[in-house]
């Protein structure tokens, strides 16, 4: 096998939560390595009696037909016509397919297709057992590629992807009140990422994220440069807590770092959320930024790889995570030599890597990181359906 499948579950009496990252491991084509990969993950899959929830791929644009047909071929009958994020990278050290990444889900009720003018771009998913009148009642929803590229404004195209997830939502009788984490993928990020601040800033403004002194509920969030591949300059994907209402918290300053807000940025370092087979944390996209805001260890990579691990670790110990807890997480790296001295780091920690080479949101760093964490520890005053959560 020229890829490795890193298979993490977390179990509850009526939902299992498998996540997957597939990633090529040797140099082979990027037809072998796709038809590896897609075969993997259907055959875990079918395993498992799983569904997909989630799902991205990294690889550059030049290989992403190659890798929509063995995706179509692999999947068959599990392809429930909801299409993946396909995000544009650059070629790494071991070809054009950076990775899959995948968030599936095995119990008696499968995730069902949410569309938004006539075109699938999510699926939600209720937990059986439990009567939708009950209060203790849970249905999540995942979206997708969410974009409109009608415009050729990239702060139009900006706009209208957020009122578009905001339509999908309201679908639901939800708001993005509902939506721990946000992932924001952005076209040639280092020539517009203060323009797209300020179109989200504004959006959350208006809806209530921002708040005065402490109270905001902004999301977890990654905004990073790289685009669908499909055209346009900005999508989304995003996760959303339809039911029970009110049970997300929200981390504002971790470990050394403060709040994003304070440099203009509308997210939280991290969101814990109650989700299908328990607890999830979603740490956001996380570079050598210090307490100030400013962009530590400038031209050393080695010193931002060093920074970044100890502020993203840092932030899962403030929300009561293990290493042993992550089950996805993605390292950016700006250039295939960052790459290669990150390669003598990440084995360091047992984490479930996928390495991406694209820009950062600033010229200066090299380097970030996200994580998704699903605690195994069981704390005082964390009940999943009541939404006690501790931090």
């Amino acid at each position: 096998m020229t890829v490795k499948l890193d298979t993490r579950s977390v179990e509850s009496p009526e939902v299992t939560e498998i996540y997957i990252s597939a990633v090529p491991i040797e140099s082979a084509s990027p037809q072998k390595h796709a038809e590896e990969i897609f075969s993997g993950i259907s055959n875990i899959l079918l395993s498992k009696k799983a569904h997909i929830f989630q799902e991205r791929v990294f690889a550059a644009q030049y290989a992403m037909e190659i890798v929509g047909h063995a995706r179509s071929r692999a999947y068959a009958g599990l392809d429930d016509g909801v299409a993946p994020s396909f995000l544009a990278a650059k070629e790494g050290l071991l070809g054009p397919i950076a990775g899959v990444q995948v968030h599936a889900i095995s119990s008696e009720n499968k995730p069902e297709v949410v569309n938004l003018n006539q075109i699938g771009c999510g699926r939600i998913f209720r937990v059986p057992g439990r009567d939708p009148a009950l209060r203790e009642s849970r249905a999540y929803l995942a979206l997708s590629s969410i974009s409109d590229q009608q415009d050729k404004q990239v702060t139009t195209q900006a706009q209208a992807m957020m009122e578009k997830a905001e339509a999908a939502l309201k679908q639901f009788g939800a708001d993005f009140l509902s939506v721990p984490r946000t992932w924001m993928w952005l076209k040639d990020i280092l020539s517009w990422y203060d323009e797209f601040n300020q179109v989200r800033n504004d959006f959350f403004t208006k809806r209530g994220l921002i708040g005065t002194g402490t109270r905001q509920s902004m999301p977890a969030s990654t905004g990073i440069g790289l685009g669908p591949a499909d055209g346009g300059d900005c999508s989304m994907d995003l996760m959303a807590v339809l039911e029970p209402t009110d049970c997300t918290k929200y981390l504002q300053a971790g470990g050394k770092q403060q709040s994003a807000l304070d440099y203009g940025s509308a997210f939280s370092r991290a969101s814990k959320t109650v989700t299908p087979a328990g607890q999830t944390v979603f740490v956001s996209g996380t570079a050598s930024i210090d307490a100030d805001g400013a962009t530590t260890h400038i031209d050393d990579a080695e010193g931002q790889i060093k920074a970044t691990i100890e502020n993203v670790r840092a932030v899962l110990s403030d929300m009561h995570c293990s290493d042993e807890d992550v089950v996805h997480v993605i390292a950016y790296c700006k250039t295939t030599e960052v790459e290669k001295i990150f390669n003598s780091f990440r084995d360091t920690l047992p984490w479930p890597w996928i390495t991406v080479i694209c820009d950062i949101c600033r010229p200066d760093l090299l380097f970030e990181i996200e994580a998704t964490a699903m605690p195994r520890k069981k704390h005082k005053n964390i009940c999943p359906v009541t939404c006690e959560l501790s931090i």
